[in-house]
């Protein structure tokens, strides 16, 4: 990374956050070529999240241990090696790379696995069942430790609400998910509401984040999603419809009681020269920042900024 380019843009949107989360996926490639656990972490994580706490910042992250673009797939390193989250050695190797985050970072909050129940939805059942025992047993050597963080996994909330099933269906909710991951201290929250068939930001129901956790007590944080501010593909927008969103989302989460938003993608994203795969949907969301590539504020960000001098009220 470019630091000249990278600490600005932190410093930028730094000043109107009092957190910052990392979403990070094990380096499968390293692992498997000997490099431990412990190193990687030190190499890629520690000196990131160094800087956040230097600034402040309390930190959140969040593993993702599939393919993040295509929930039915798994990692594209591992599919590249052959390899899958199946096979025990793999397993073994997320639970210790998860191990020595939790260790060096001791992240505020911490998510084992993203988006659970669209993995459940799309992904062959071999490997949502191996992401169950993986996540479940990264948990103990974690808690033995006495390592402080709060524990979650995420949900895609549009899958939640049957919006993004095979043929669209019913509210489906998280049951589940809190079976499946009973050591969840949190619920994480990701969302993409244009992505489930939503054309404005207003017809979203006031209970669209709150209807998921009816029922716990859990702090909820939304851990990722966004709106995009320019039409894509069948999705139509703009940077006044991405700022209508900043405000609405301020409603789903005051509904929710939520312990905390994060803007995942703070910039947009520059893909001039980068070749994408045939049938990529990495275009639905190079444009969900509240400021451009450049770093140029977009409308949206003057209603972050609003939400954001509120007096926190936990």
């Amino acid at each position: 990374m470019d630091s000249t380019i990278v600490v600005p843009a932190i410093n930028f949107w730094a000043q109107r956050a009092d957190a910052a989360i990392i979403h990070a996926s094990p380096p499968w490639t390293a692992l498997l070529n000997g490099v431990s656990p412990a190193a990687a972490v030190d190499t890629v994580q520690v000196p990131l999240a160094n800087y956040f706490r230097a600034k402040g910042l309390a930190l959140v992250f969040t593993v993702d241990a599939t393919d993040g673009l295509n929930r039915a797939a798994e990692a594209p390193e591992l599919v590249a090696l052959g390899r899958s989250v199946t096979d025990t050695a793999i397993q073994r190797l997320y639970r210790e790379w998860v191990f020595a985050v939790a260790d060096k970072l001791r992240p505020d909050y911490f998510g084992l696995i993203a988006e659970t129940n669209l993995i459940r939805a799309a992904a062959p059942d071999s490997v949502y069942r191996a992401l169950v025992v993986m996540a479940n047993a990264a948990v103990a050597p974690i808690r033995a430790a006495g390592l402080p963080s709060q524990l979650y996994v995420s949900v895609q909330v549009e899958t939640a609400w049957g919006r993004l099933t095979p043929g669209g269906g019913s509210y489906q909710g998280i049951a589940q998910d809190l079976t499946d991951f009973p050591f969840v201290q949190a619920i994480g929250l990701s969302s993409y509401p244009y992505l489930g068939g939503f054309a404005v930001p207003e017809s979203l129901p006031l209970t669209y984040y709150s209807r998921i956790v009816e029922g716990t007590t859990l702090p909820v944080l939304v851990v990722e999603g966004g709106w995009p501010s320019v039409t894509v593909g069948s999705v139509v927008s703009s940077p006044a419809l991405q700022a209508r969103y900043i405000a609405r989302q301020t409603e789903l989460l005051d509904r929710a009681h939520a312990r905390s938003v994060f803007q995942l993608t703070f910039y947009d994203l520059d893909l001039t020269g980068v070749p994408l795969p045939p049938g990529s949907i990495l275009p639905l969301f190079t444009h969900l920042g509240l400021a451009d590539s450049a770093l140029n504020p977009k409308p949206a960000l003057a209603e972050w900024d609003r939400v954001f001098a509120r007096p926190y009220q936990p």
